[in-house]
């Protein structure tokens, strides 16, 4: 059975940093409680977030109601889903468009036999499928799927059905985009769990090619494992004004404990010290934090996902497929990884998989 290959990945991000403009509004919003903004300031600080990326122009005035350039989000009126969704509709393909445009060569948009896009964020029909193959010169035959709403986990499910194409047609040729429009479903909320949740969210796209071509790392295995009784600890919803996000505070307990449980099913039996790459999802620090205490690893191993939270922070789906990108680039031949994901149910999504130069 011919085996599938992940042979390079791409990456794009919005022009706009906008961390330090969403801290100060966070402050704005808990100035009354000081409770809350001396615990809000903490875990800012240690969130090991730097950077995040946005289509949104922080205003210049940021102490003022308006709080972007185009004055979507005003205080007192934030906007609509409908407005919301336009705003994704006008950038998202803009974004993915990017990201393909970097990865493709000309030979490569021709031989393109599977389209497949993983997003929660935004939803329109006809959508960055049919967008994509009118920018970017795909075939208009290219097989087309979109795996939707799945959350940070889903480029990981992508990869595995990727995998399952290229076992059936040695000859497919997939281009994976993982993009998300994370911030454009910013709340007014004074509630500092959800306030925090926001804390964490950028924007970005990840494009990559799965062949049957030997380059980049083999697609070795995949497990799911969904942690009992957590149903409620992960949650995104489509409301009235935008998608709600609930991230509890006990969900790196949970990613700990499942991790933990089923390491052993993860890692096909082999212990965790035979593991050279790591490229886990970094969901926040505290969830990379709890992957290294469930697993017992070093404080370098998982290096190049703290990078990726610090330089960007997370990107839902597309965030581990940043983190991939980063160990691809200096992955020897022969080095065994593994990569996994976390997202609502709650679940994790895991690859292992090693480099073939």
């Amino acid at each position: 059975m011919t085996s599938a290959y992940l042979n390079r990945i791409a990456t794009a991000v919005p022009p706009n940093d906008v961390h330090a403009a969403f801290l100060h509004f966070a402050r704005l919003q808990l100035a009354t409680d000081r409770r809350a903004s001396l615990l809000f300031k903490r875990m800012a600080e240690k969130g090991g977030i730097e950077h995040r990326f946005s289509y949104l122009v922080p205003a210049t005035d940021l102490d003022g109601d308006v709080l972007d350039a185009e004055a979507l989000f005003v205080r007192g009126r934030f906007p609509n889903t409908a407005a919301r969704m336009r705003f994704f509709e006008t950038h998202a393909p803009t974004l993915a468009a990017e990201a393909v445009e970097r990865l493709l060569t000309v030979d490569d948009r021709r031989r393109v036999s599977h389209l497949l896009i993983t997003c929660c964020t935004g939803l329109s029909s006809p959508g960055l499928d049919m967008e994509l193959i009118e920018r970017c010169g795909l075939s208009g035959s290219v097989e087309r799927t979109t795996l939707g709403f799945m959350g940070c986990y889903a480029a990981i499910n992508a990869l595995k059905l990727a995998r399952h194409i290229v076992r059936s047609d040695a000859s497919a040729r997939i281009l994976i985009v993982n993009l998300e429009l994370c911030t454009v479903h910013l709340k007014e909320t004074t509630d500092l769990e959800q306030i925090l949740s926001f804390l964490l969210w950028g924007d970005g796209c990840a494009a990559s090619l799965v062949t049957g071509e030997p380059g980049g790392v083999e697609l070795d295995s995949f497990k799911a494992v969904l942690a009992a009784e957590t149903r409620e600890l992960m949650t995104w919803n489509i409301r009235d004004s935008g998608f709600d996000m609930i991230l509890s505070g006990q969900v790196p307990a949970a990613v700990h404990d499942a991790v933990r449980g089923h390491a052993e099913s993860i890692l096909d039996g082999a212990p965790a010290s035979s593991i050279d790459l790591w490229g886990v999802h970094p969901g926040g620090r505290s969830i990379l934090d709890a992957v290294e205490r469930a697993l017992d690893l070093g404080p370098a191993a998982l290096g190049a996902s703290r990078d990726v939270l610090r330089r960007f922070g997370n990107m839902s789906s597309a965030t581990v497929m940043f983190v991939l990108e980063s160990l691809l680039r200096r992955a020897p031949a022969g080095a065994v990884g593994c990569a996994m994901a976390f997202g609502p149910g709650l679940v994790a999504e895991t690859m292992r998989f090693h480099a073939v130069g």
